[in-house]
């Protein structure tokens, strides 16, 4: 038996590591994985979890792309309900998105404010994202030097004024920028003009909303992107993909050497046009929910590695803005809010299709915290932050949206039967509990 005691030791059957699924011992020190040994070995610890028979050790999930909004609409939602949601669904650290924040993280001080809003709420790690936006230039260096993790852009109307978007010439002068000093720029893909050309019809009929967001938007703008970083050298990350036609273009730049990284969502892997309600405006997200054929290929896509990572992009609005009342999908907030359910939601639908959980753990831990250089977060190994999640990937549950953490109880999983129950989170070795615990992170410290 090891003499070195720890503050922790957990012991598990099952644990997601590295090396594969393994029954070990994990000793917890000082926050950090500092031992992984075979199961059985009797590390010492002042305090032991032991898991059940049903349970499987992860490592926390990491999710680079969270809307929290505040501060300026934290009606919508904030930090202290948007961590506690990721806490219970298994995710430990959340990079924060540059909008739809008042003001928008596109300079140092509007960055600084954020922070000061964020730093006594958080339940979990929080990162963020700088902005993009037309004529703040002269700013991505600076929010880079302060330790955000890229830029987000947009190549359309972003839905929010204080966040315009850029131009063909603007995404290539600051894709320029950004190289020179190793910055990464995640686009919002879809073409204003396509989008100007799509018929707009307003109403309740999901279809008509489906043909205003055609896929031949994100086409077009992922070729604009593509173009760009192969002229400048930089390195662009495609955001929320819905577009399975796009896969081949993806893999065509790739093979050239573009540096291009693309991520999907939980509700273009398991939700699909033919069963959105009319009038079900919880639905409306843009780019668009799309049909089933096109949810195959993206699982296939996931499967051939040319889809990175699965994060949320949890979007959440106020009841009111999802225009319950006219179920009008022109005039419905896009967004859909799921930052408690992502692992549920896409576990669910990967093991109806024969997908192992290491492998989509692999898409929501380990390849979010590369994408962002979290070389700390995303594994259970030693040195790692022991950010761990206790999972039941057989238990089932109801969606209850009265029993979310999210600030406002809408989501298109009401009522969805799920499988796989988050039943502990732990942020370097402490249970997630009623005090705020986490910690602000900066590009590059973690």
């Amino acid at each position: 038996m090891s003499t070195a005691t720890h503050d922790l030791v957990v012991r598990a059957a099952r644990a997601l590591t590295p090396d594969g699924e393994r029954a070990v011992e994990v000793g917890v020190t000082d926050g950090r994985i500092a031992a992984v040994v075979p199961l059985g070995t009797g590390l010492a610890g002042a305090e032991v979890l032991e898991l059940a028979e049903d349970e499987v050790l992860l490592p926390g999930l990491v999710d680079s792309h969270v809307h929290v909004n505040e501060p300026g609409r934290t009606e919508w939602e904030g930090f202290a309900t948007a961590t506690r949601a990721a806490a219970a669904g298994g995710v430990t650290t959340i990079v924060d998105m540059p909008l739809n924040s008042l003001p928008p993280t596109t300079s140092v001080a509007n960055l600084e404010v954020k922070k000061q809003r964020a730093v006594d709420q958080a339940f979990v790690d929080v990162g963020f994202w700088g902005g993009a936006v037309p004529g703040n230039t002269a700013d991505l260096r600076p929010l880079h030097d302060a330790g955000v993790f890229g830029f987000k852009c947009f190549l359309a109307d972003s839905g929010v004024p204080e966040f315009g978007h850029l131009e063909t010439d603007e995404l290539r002068t600051d894709l320029a920028e950004l190289t020179a000093f190793g910055g990464l720029l995640i686009v919002h893909a879809e073409d204003p003009g396509t989008l100007e050309d799509a018929p707009q019809e307003p109403g309740r009929a999901y279809k008509d909303f489906l043909a205003s967001r055609p896929a031949k938007a994100e086409s077009t703008a992922i070729a604009a992107l593509i173009d760009a970083a192969r002229t400048t050298g930089g390195r662009a990350h495609v955001l929320h993909l819905s577009d399975a036609d796009s896969l081949p273009m993806i893999a065509a730049a790739r093979a050239e050497g573009v540096r291009l990284t693309v991520e999907t969502c939980p509700h273009y892997l398991s939700l699909d046009a033919d069963h959105v309600p009319d009038g079900a405006t919880a639905y409306k997200c843009c780019p668009p929910i799309r049909e089933q054929d096109n949810q195959d290929r993206l699982w296939q896509g996931l499967r051939d590695g040319l889809i990175d990572i699965v994060v949320t992009d949890h979007s959440p609005a106020t009841a009111e803005l999802k225009q319950p009342a006219s179920g009008d999908f022109a005039e419905a907030w896009g967004g859909v809010a799921s930052l408690q359910l992502g692992l549920a939601v896409v576990w669910t639908e990967a093991r109806r299709r024969g997908v192992p959980l290491a492998q989509v753990v692999g898409w929501m831990s380990a390849g979010p915290a590369a994408l962002v250089g979290l070389e700390r977060k995303g594994g259970i190994a030693v040195g790692k932050d022991a950010d761990l999640a206790v999972f039941a990937p057989d238990a089932t549950f109801v969606v209850d949206p009265t029993r979310l953490h999210h600030k406002n109880p809408v989501t298109p999983y009401a009522g969805r039967d799920l499988t796989g129950v988050v039943r502990r989170t732990l942020l370097r070795g402490r249970d997630v509990g009623d005090e705020p615990a986490g910690t602000l992170l900066r590009r590059g410290e973690a």
